[in-house]
């Protein structure tokens, strides 16, 4: 579904990403760790177009994406939570939601215009876009002006949007940030109920390692850039590569601590 080949970014003389080649197949959710500074954002950030490579590639199907805006890869098939973040404040919760819808599905017919298929479409996208809203736990708020909602709301909406325009492949970069402890169980279980799609393809940045172990099916290390593991979970986390890159758990220490 997805793949990278070389995919390589330069700052200066600074290698912030090296020649990552990986595939991440339909069915599968892939955690991405790594300490700070490892590359995990721009990684996303050049699979989702916020940054342009400066060698190798990103394929979507088959179809190379490298040279194409965000907007275009969106369209494509990719989708990532925080770069649907151009959210319209002084509309509602429910507006925002269905212009998303509205937009997914104006590529997929044309009607023509009279006022019967203008009623029935508007119908039609509001209660798509309000099962949208239940299924974040957001449809009590259908009528607030998105820049009244507090963080953790704002951070939902985004994900309503994400699943508003159907994508082949889910991007999650870190979803819970900032969320209170009672919020971000709904944004998990909103990844799981994703999951269970297995024509679908998710990547999830996130640092903390109860969610990784219970939600990947597989993980994938960066350090300095460099793909450095991969595997399943269980198997890359006791890895001494990871103990020492990510956990900051050194041989030595392990030794002393035996």
């Amino acid at each position: 579904m997805l793949a990278t080949h070389d995919l390589t970014i330069r700052f200066g003389g600074h290698v912030a990403v090296n020649a990552v080649t990986c595939s991440f197949e339909p069915g599968t959710l892939t955690a991405i760790v790594g300490p700070n500074g490892a590359g995990k954002t721009t990684y996303f950030n050049l699979i989702s177009g916020q940054l342009k490579a400066t060698s190798g590639k990103v394929m979507l199907g088959g179809r190379d994406l490298s040279g194409q805006s965000p907007s275009a890869r969106t369209h494509a098939g990719l989708g990532r939570a925080f770069q649907l973040t151009n959210l319209f404040p002084g509309l509602s919760v429910l507006e925002n939601v269905r212009l998303a819808v509205q937009a997914t599905q104006a590529g997929s017919h044309r009607r023509g215009l009279n006022l019967w298929s203008i009623w029935s479409d508007h119908r039609q996208l509001t209660e798509r876009a309000e099962q949208i809203l239940q299924s974040v736990a957001m449809l009590e708020r259908r009528d607030t002006p998105v820049a009244s909602l507090p963080h953790g709301d704002q951070r939902k909406l985004e994900v309503a949007l994400l699943m508003a325009l159907e994508p082949q492949v889910y991007m999650f970069d870190e979803p819970t940030a900032g969320m209170s402890h009672d919020e971000a169980p709904v944004i998990l279980n909103l990844i799981r109920e994703l999951k269970k799609d297995k024509t679908k393809t998710i990547l999830l940045v996130e640092h903390k390692m109860d969610v990784v172990r219970e939600l990947a099916d597989r993980i994938i290390v960066l350090t300095n850039g460099t793909l450095v593991a991969d595997g399943p979970p269980a198997q890359v986390i006791a890895s001494p590569v990871v103990q020492e890159a990510y956990l900051g758990v050194s041989k030595d220490a392990e030794k002393e601590a035996a």
